[in-house]
């Protein structure tokens, strides 16, 4: 993954929410596995645009990263002066050595190697007690004590999941990182960037203490057919020539199976059809799916359709350009 998720997206540090959204779904339509198989570069252009989304459409963490507090990656970022000012704890051991001879750690003599080995031995040997982070009342030194029930710690997992099944609800499963498996339902209408919560489900308490939740965020992979807005669900339709001057029965998907929808006679590309209720899950009932018309023509003119089009501009010519400025 590039190291700048705005370059990643095309875009500069000053781009808004909305132009971030834009950027990504375009790349992700463009570059969807679905669309290029066996296309490597595609693939790797949309997981970078996936990972630089998912990190910038978080204010905060898009905050952060603009501060330089994180990496790319979402990881932490030691904060400026933090290795000197480690350095001179009065505790660290390479400080000690040197502090006995009046000197400064980062003056003449410096050794950088000597440094972060001796850092990296200071800090080991407190990494098993940070690895289950802040312990109730700040304190982790009573954790072992019999007599306190200590809650287990929560967990967090993200979960890569197919527009289709965020949008009908699933059952699937993540296996954890001690190998065990987690059912987590999907429920109706779920949305790309959602935590959802399972109660009980984290790491195991102390004592009688409870367990810790389990929190799953919803990475939703973009649709090639599909786009969600809001509630309702989009999509283009193309239809013939004849198809727009007749009118009649065409079929269309949904997120639900095909059905069929009427096209009025006279149709026109851009224009919106709606299936009220064929959208998605919504807390006031389900969204509707608007269905924007697209007129394509035939893949080869024939004699017959181009001397038929030829009489009757002839007799029946019109400007559908007719009072609208042109560039």
């Amino acid at each position: 993954m590039t190291q700048d998720p705005y370059a990643a997206l095309g875009l500069s540090k000053g781009a808004t929410a909305e132009e971030i959204k834009k950027a990504y779904r375009k790349i992700a339509r463009v570059n969807h596995p679905d669309l290029n198989p066996d296309n490597p570069e595609a693939e790797e252009l949309f997981k970078d645009a996936g990972r630089a989304y998912d990190l910038l459409k978080d204010p905060e963490q898009r905050r952060r990263f603009d501060a330089g507090e994180i990496d790319a990656t979402g990881a932490e970022q030691a904060p400026r002066g933090y290795y000197r000012d480690e350095a001179r704890r009065p505790e660290n051991p390479y400080t000690q050595n040197r502090s006995s001879t009046g000197g400064d750690p980062f003056g003449e003599g410096f050794d950088a190697d000597d440094f972060f080995a001796q850092f990296a031995r200071s800090r080991g040997a407190g990494q098993g007690r940070a690895s289950r982070g802040d312990w109730p009342g700040g304190d982790r030194s009573g954790r072992d004590r019999p007599d306190v029930d200590w809650p287990g710690q929560n967990t967090q997992y993200r979960l890569s999941l197919a527009f289709l099944d965020a949008a009908r609800g699933t059952k699937t499963r993540i296996t954890l990182p001690d190998g065990n498996s987690l059912e987590v339902t999907i429920p109706e209408g779920a949305r790309d960037g959602q935590t959802l919560r399972l109660r009980g489900k984290g790491e195991a308490g102390l004592g009688a203490g409870p367990a810790g939740d389990a929190f799953i965020t919803l990475d939703v992979t973009p649709s090639a057919e599909f786009e969600r807005d809001g509630d309702d669900i989009l999509v283009t339709l193309p239809i013939s020539i004849d198809e727009a001057i007749l009118g009649g029965k065409v079929p269309v998907n949904t997120v639900t199976g095909a059905v069929s929808v009427t096209v009025p006679p006279g149709a026109s590309s851009g224009q919106v059809l709606r299936l009220k209720g064929r959208g998605v899950k919504g807390r006031t009932g389900k969204g509707d799916q608007r269905i924007t018309l697209r007129i394509v023509s035939p893949p080869q003119i024939d004699d017959a359709l181009k001397h038929f089009m030829e009489g009757w501009r002839k007799d029946h010519a019109y400007n559908p350009r007719a009072g609208k400025e042109t560039s």
